[in-house]
């Protein structure tokens, strides 16, 4: 797995010196994750410029992404108000090499938008289903589809959502057989795992 450094917490030096270290090594790709635009724009200028941000998913990608891989994952989001833990997702797929199909708003709540993609999302090679709140949908999808599904509680919700805890409850205790299930919040994570998994499939492939 390539380089990632998690910004979250650290001093601005550090990313400083990090980021000063990446950016002159030119085929060194590099994930920046819980990048928040508030220490984006804290950094110098002239390194700003060899960042790729989005500030939606607190992502950074210096130095490009990896080389392609045949695969494509689906991240399907349950709500808008999970947007940014998909945008995680989505983003360090790219930077792994990997197509992305974004699907968003089929949460349980309006079943029928989930069911009319099921075909788009069977036809690729894993899905990573995102859902905070009673975090139902990525077992209803892994029930309908016949490829890797991973799921990714949230931390969206109140009450007893209690910051994503019920959703990653609801998802370790899912009936669906073989859901794999991240922490709260972990797109980073996920994506990670349809990698190695993907590549994993490849291997076995070239090997046989």
């Amino acid at each position: 797995m390539p380089e990632s450094v998690f910004c979250e917490g650290k001093s601005q030096d550090d990313l400083r010196g990090l980021l000063v270290e990446i950016s002159g090594k030119p085929d060194y790709p590099v994930l920046l994750t819980r990048l928040s635009q508030t220490v984006y724009l804290s950094i110098p200028e002239d390194l700003r410029r060899s960042i790729d941000f989005d500030p939606d998913s607190r992502t950074g990608i210096v130095n490009g992404c990896r080389s392609s891989v045949v695969g494509r994952v689906a991240v399907v989001s349950a709500g808008s108000s999970d947007y940014g833990v998909a945008g995680e997702a989505a983003r360090t797929l790219e930077f792994l090499g990997l197509s992305v199909m974004p699907i968003s708003d089929v949460g349980v709540a309006g079943l029928w938008r989930l069911l009319e993609r099921i075909e788009a999302i069977s036809a690729c090679d894993a899905a990573i289903a995102i859902a905070g709140m009673d975090g139902a949908m990525p077992t209803v999808l892994a029930g309908l589809v016949p490829i890797p599904v991973i799921g990714v509680p949230t931390s969206t919700g109140y009450g007893v959502a209690a910051g994503g805890t019920a959703a990653l409850n609801a998802m370790l205790t899912s009936c669906a057989q073989g859901l794999t299930v991240t922490n709260i919040d972990n797109g980073f994570g996920a994506a990670c795992a349809a990698h190695r998994i993907i590549v994993g499939q490849l291997g076995v492939r070239r090997n046989g």
